[in-house]
């Protein structure tokens, strides 16, 4: 006989009650709620199911009613949790599924939600690095300013380049040591302004291609921000920057500060820029000089993801040079490097201009202690910018002609005619700044006349 025949006569009323409670309680167990298409449903299933629960005649009689149906999205980037337990003592089995509300106003994944740390990345905050160069200010600074006001986080970087130390292929000295000690004190009184205003500088002896793409994957960088230079060198360096930080995904993005008249703003194209001052001088006469940029009072904090440390100034030992043993060093000591330095002497000279007007209406230079500015060093190395100076002796030629219009003695000399030859200069260095970024650009050789200059002193 059938088994299945022979169980079915054997089976008692009793039997049949009983089974019909316990498939009663299994069918309690089994709990699917659904009040909207979304919402959140449990399922929990705490023992096997016999095989015969699964057979579709016996399914619609153990029912008196038929069951809820649930709607449950099909979506996996609808569950936001998945737990599996299980336990040795017994087979059972636990699914829960967590299903938001309203999964178009909060996204959800399979994978675990990224921490949301302010210092990462790929989450709300985004970093940058300041890579600081020839530009060791804060005022006027285009790229520092651009960078805190894009960025939730910024890293000012300074490296010493190894390369511009040691010996030259002649024999003498890259940086010599008077030059080395005025550049260390213009990074750390840089550092000293940049913690004035909630910021730091991290100064590192390295490659800069090296030192960046280092510090861009420990802070989770999406941006490297820097002025440009204009030497074929430093031309070289920054398109191998480019390339590392692009293999990386980072973003580089230049500025240009180191002229009195912008590149930009320039009514030729670099390459057809005239090979001789005077054709330069003629094509710039009235072009409009941008206004230099305020300081902002307080800068973004450092990243406090990769947890970097800001790291120690080098002294000259560090650079593999000695200190001058002769009496060179006094007169060194008297010229200070760093910003603060550089304004200093920027307003006492504008000062000093305004004290001593010219002799003579045609006169275009000041005589006596005040025959130079003495702020190159400064102005090399980026402590003052060029606008700033042009800006103070504006200042100090307004004032001058303000005094003048209240003097009755009558003089036939314009008021501040004396400090007309500084910006004369400044103009100079344009020229010869722009025509070194015209050749040096390796990327394409510009043929062109060599350029022709005549002797200048240089602001």
């Amino acid at each position: 006989m059938d088994p299945h025949l022979q169980n079915l006569e054997t089976t008692t009323p009793e039997s049949i009650s009983e089974d019909l409670n316990q498939q009663h309680q299994e069918k309690q167990q089994l709990a699917i709620v659904s009040s909207s298409p979304f919402a959140s449903a449990s399922l929990s299933l705490s023992t096997i199911l016999p095989t015969h629960f699964f057979t579709q005649p016996r399914i619609s009689t153990l029912f008196s009613s038929p069951p809820t149906k649930a709607r449950i999205p099909t979506q996996a980037t609808s569950l936001t949790h998945l737990s599996f337990a299980s336990s040795t003592s017994s087979p059972k089995l636990s699914f829960k599924s967590t299903i938001s509300a309203n999964p178009l106003h909060t996204p959800l994944t399979l994978g675990p939600r990224r921490p949301s740390d302010p210092s990462n990345a790929a989450g709300t905050r985004r970093a940058c690095i300041v890579w600081f160069r020839n530009d060791l200010r804060v005022h006027d600074n285009e790229c520092l300013n651009s960078a805190n006001n894009d960025s939730m986080s910024v890293l000012p970087v300074y490296c010493f380049d190894p390369r511009d130390y040691g010996k030259s292929s002649s024999g003498f000295d890259k940086t010599g040591p008077y030059r080395a000690s005025f550049l260390i004190e213009s990074v750390s009184d840089l550092r000293k302004n940049l913690q004035a205003r909630g910021s730091d500088l991290v100064v590192r002896v390295g490659r800069p291609e090296t030192v960046l793409v280092e510090l861009a994957k420990a802070i989770g960088a999406d941006a490297v921000y820097a002025h440009r230079e204009v030497s074929h060198d430093e031309v070289k360096a920054e398109e191998k920057i480019e390339e590392l930080m692009k293999d990386e995904g980072v973003e580089v993005k230049y500025f240009w500060g180191s002229t009195l008249y912008h590149l930009d703003d320039l009514p030729f194209k670099l390459e057809d820029m005239p090979s001789n001052h005077g054709g330069f001088k003629e094509k710039v006469q009235g072009l409009e000089i941008r206004k230099t940029i305020e300081t902002l009072d307080q800068f973004k904090g450092l990243p406090s993801r990769g947890d970097v440390e800001p790291g120690d100034v080098p002294n000259l030992l560090d650079l593999g040079l000695n200190p001058a043993q002769d009496g060179k060093a006094a007169v060194n000591a008297s010229m200070v490097g760093g910003e603060t330095e550089a304004l200093q002497r920027l307003n006492k000279f504008a000062a000093q201009c305004q004290a001593q007007p010219p002799k003579g209406g045609s006169h275009e230079s000041i005589y006596g202690a005040n025959f130079s500015c003495k702020i190159s060093p400064w102005l090399t190395v980026g402590c003052v910018s060029p606008r700033s100076i042009f800006d103070e002796l504006k200042k100090a030629a307004s004032r001058t002609m303000s005094d003048a219009s209240n003097d009755n003695s009558g003089g036939s000399s314009s008021p501040g005619t004396g400090m007309n030859w500084l910006v004369f200069e400044l103009l100079w260095r344009d020229f010869f700044r722009f025509i070194t970024k015209k050749y040096s650009n390796p990327r394409k050789q510009v043929e062109a006349t060599p350029a022709t200059a005549c002797t200048g002193a240089f602001a």
